[in-house]
């Protein structure tokens, strides 16, 4: 039995005895950020759309390294009784996909990693993570207030309202419902990858890249083939790190294609 955390999930499709599908989502996300697509993989699947620890309700914990998030996913698997499940993970969700896939080979069907290598990238989103936590909540009644001061750290307004699906109301006060202290001090494990040797995935693996990304270059192809072997790796036109929200229908069909 995994030592993970008990993880939070939505839940879409009838149970009929085949494989499941999760769908796990990116930093700042949430399995609700999946719910229309979750629903659409349940015409064909029974689907579980996770929430990864520190954040939407799963519990929190001081540390979030890749191999402790797989262990949660494994625990989720143990706990269901599940030998094995097809896996979607988009970002930092596909890192702890991918490390599941590496460290468990036997308990992943299939697996759809959406705009992320098995790399460490420069990128970092502590910037981010410092606007929310200097936004001054107290006595805000409005989401606009709050938004109004992470408008200097974060100018795009779509990604303010990405990260703003993180500000719930309770009580009749404003509070983040993700650890955010937890993920500042993680950042270095989020943005590298873990070093799992030559450990190899030879199971049925699809990369689904931006074009106007910049998180799967062809640069980070070789790293994708030592891990992934089998791995096709495919581009979506016209569509950044946040593909399966801006192109919702292009993402699906790929996915359902393949898995």
């Amino acid at each position: 039995m995994a030592q993970g955390l008990p993880l939070t999930y939505l839940e879409a499709g009838e149970a009929n005895g085949g494989t499941p599908l999760l769908v796990i989502h990116g930093l700042f996300g949430s399995a609700r950020n999946w719910q229309t697509l979750a629903k659409r993989f349940a015409e064909q699947r029974h689907v579980y759309a996770l929430d990864l620890r520190n954040h939407g309700g799963s519990p929190w914990a001081d540390s979030m390294s890749y191999p402790e998030m797989a262990d949660d996913v494994l625990r989720f698997l143990d706990d269901r009784g599940f030998p094995r499940a097809a896996v979607v993970g988009h970002s930092m969700g596909g890192k702890t996909a991918m490390t599941l896939a590496l460290k468990h080979p036997d308990r992943v069907e299939r697996l759809v990693v959406a705009d992320i290598a098995p790399v460490a990238y420069t990128h970092t989103h502590a910037p981010f993570v410092a606007a929310m936590k200097r936004a001054n909540l107290e006595g805000c009644t409005r989401r606009s207030e709050v938004e109004a001061q992470l408008a200097d750290a974060v100018p795009e307004a779509p990604l303010r309202s990405f990260l703003l699906q993180n500000l719930v109301m309770e009580q009749g006060k404003f509070h983040w419902r993700i650890n955010l202290d937890a993920i500042g001090s993680s950042m270095a494990d989020l943005i590298g990858f873990p070093d799992l040797g030559e450990a190899r995935y030879t199971g049925p693996t699809l990369f689904i890249g931006g074009s106007r990304s910049d998180y799967v270059l062809p640069e980070f192809y070789p790293a994708i083939r030592d891990h992934f072997p089998t791995a096709q790796i495919e581009m979506m036109k016209n569509a950044g790190h946040w593909l399966h929200a801006e192109r919702p229908e292009e993402f699906a069909a790929m996915v359902e294609r393949f898995a």
